[in-house]
């Protein structure tokens, strides 16, 4: 089926979606060109604390692989629909349903997953036929969902752009996570020039700020190096790195997706699973003693779970200054 220009163009697009934008002020896009940069840990953490705070929450997932299912233990679940719903919105235009997680009171999800996969079609005939403001189509489906939640964080996919293009025309800030290697910084300085784009449709859109993920937290030359590049994509003062940081911990990354606890659930379960010589003393066998040992959870845990909970903080305090600036 064909489709027809029923859409404005670029430009009469950001006129149009002023009402929409309002709307959408509190929805947190978290991207960045690389995988394997913690878009999706952070999206799962930071939604999982908020909801336990008492905020109400909408974790959008726009990955095909799904990851945030794993993270937040819902996936192959009754609301696992793998994309299907998102897909739908997307294409038609009708609002996102959002679905409650299984557990987690005040966290609802617009769940990802292979059913994404059909939109990069869909996506790049729309393009040719209607310009950028094609790219608006997610904030048109999103806009009549969010009235009940306090904050929206987007989970994004790696090296697909018209996935993120959607994302970032639906946002009002950009939360951009970050290795301090090369291909980190790399991807970062893609989103850049994406992010110059997105805002011709999106000029509501800012940049929020930079997470450094899974680094040392003395490594200060190194994070000094990082915010120069920062400033070299975006424009000087114009792009903070965060004092908070993720630290490295590839064992509680494991556990996470292993178990669909996040960092501060981690961190629970650490301080109440038995001591390592009473799992001795109960084991009568070696090898049964040894593969429960294998199982704890480490108490790096609690360094991770407090890095996250800094890192939340700091974003809603970042949130309300610029908030506060506007009013």
């Amino acid at each position: 089926m064909t489709e027809t220009n029923t859409h404005p163009a670029a430009g009469e697009a950001t006129e149009q979606a002023g009402d929409g934008q309002a709307a959408l002020a509190r929805v947190i896009a978290i991207a960045n060109d690389k995988g394997g940069v913690g878009k999706t840990s952070i999206t799962a953490n930071l939604a999982a604390l908020y909801a336990t705070a008492g905020y109400k929450v909408l974790a959008l997932d726009l990955n095909r692989q799904a990851n945030l299912s794993d993270d937040l233990g819902y996936r192959g679940s009754a609301i696992d629909d793998q994309g299907a719903g998102l897909l739908a919105a997307i294409m038609t235009g009708q609002p996102i349903r959002p679905v409650p997680v299984p557990g987690r009171p005040g966290l609802d999800v617009a769940p990802g997953g292979v059913h994404l996969g059909d939109l990069t079609g869909v996506m790049v005939g729309r393009v040719q036929q209607q310009g950028r403001g094609a790219f608006l189509a997610l904030a048109r489906a999103l806009a009549p969902a969010v009235g009940p939640y306090d904050l929206v964080l987007a989970d994004t996919p790696p090296e697909n752009t018209l996935l993120v293009d959607l994302a970032l025309g639906a946002a009002r800030w950009l939360l951009m996570p970050t290795k301090s290697d090369g291909g980190g910084l790399v991807g970062m300085q893609l989103l850049a020039e994406r992010f110059a784009i997105a805002r011709e449709i999106n000029p509501s859109l800012a940049l929020l700020g930079v997470v450094l993920f899974a680094t040392a937290r003395g490594a200060t030359a190194i994070h000094r190096s990082v915010r120069s590049d920062v400033e070299t994509a975006f424009g000087v003062g114009s792009s903070p790195v965060l004092t908070a940081i993720i630290g490295h911990s590839e064992r509680i990354a494991m556990d996470t997706r292993a178990l669909g606890r996040v960092a501060h659930e981690l961190e629970s379960d650490a301080a109440n699973q038995p001591s390592w010589w009473e799992v001795l003393r109960a084991s009568k066998d070696t090898e049964e003693a040894s593969a429960s040992l294998a199982r704890r959870i480490p108490p790096t845990a609690s360094n991770v779970a407090e890095d996250y909970r800094r890192l939340a903080a700091e974003v809603l305090d970042l949130l309300a200054a610029a908030e506060g600036a506007t009013a």
